[in-house]
């Protein structure tokens, strides 16, 4: 494969990553607004739609193989092919997250919501512009960028621990709010789990563009 058709399917696999990633991050916000509205039709869907996700990303890595096999990359653009594969892995996981939130609509049912959901839709706005813009910084090769998205996952944390906070004392208060405390409680986790991932997705765009790694969320488990 000569160099100019090689970049071409370089920056194919980079727009395929992207695209791949905005699947992720309405998949993220339909599954809160789902939640938020009790609406299982749109969570059933959402959770069908992870198939494609899933789909999606395995074309992705088969093609960055492809290439990593037929061709002899450079220093750089192995760095690149190697993000590729590693941002879309975390994307999967990412989309199976989403994928879960929605599922809990499902299993609250028709059971009126313990409390109005506030932080929890806070939180998929916020992991889901982590998202879209850890991606940008990827295009851009910003790794200034990168680790600003990456601080941000700080105020997810925040939120993620006053979603805990608010329904222990529910719990506690009532009984009988313990079920759905737990599921809004995963709900939380899930995308707190998001956020995480993204802070991975940073870490891949800081290697692209320094040829090092590193670690911008010490604190994850």
């Amino acid at each position: 494969m000569v160099r100019e058709a090689f970049d071409r399917e370089l920056r194919a696999l980079e727009e395929e990553v992207v695209l791949l990633g905005e699947a992720v991050a309405e998949a993220t916000l339909r599954a809160v607004d789902a939640l938020r509205r009790k609406d299982a039709a749109l969570a059933q869907r959402v959770d069908e739609d992870d198939e494609g996700i899933n789909e999606r990303w395995l074309a992705l890595e088969e093609r960055c193989l492809e290439l990593l096999a037929t061709q002899q990359p450079a220093a750089g653009d192995l760095r690149v092919l190697l993000a590729i594969v590693h941002i879309a892995t975390d994307l999967e996981r990412m989309g199976d997250h989403a994928a879960g939130v929605a599922r809990l609509v499902l299993r609250i049912g028709d059971e009126p919501l313990i409390k109005p959901l506030i932080d929890i839709p806070r939180m998929a706005d916020l992991a889901a512009g982590m998202l879209r813009d850890s991606l940008q910084a990827f295009l851009a090769r910003d790794a200034a960028w990168a680790r600003a998205v990456a601080a941000r996952d700080d105020e997810v944390d925040a939120l993620h621990d006053q979603v805990h906070r608010e329904l222990f004392l529910l719990m506690i208060e009532n009984p009988r709010t313990i079920t759905q405390a737990t599921y809004l409680m995963w709900a939380s986790h899930g995308l707190e789990r998001i956020a995480d991932l993204v802070t991975n997705v940073c870490e891949r765009v800081v290697f692209v563009a320094t040829g090092t790694l590193e670690d911008l969320n010490p604190g994850r488990g």
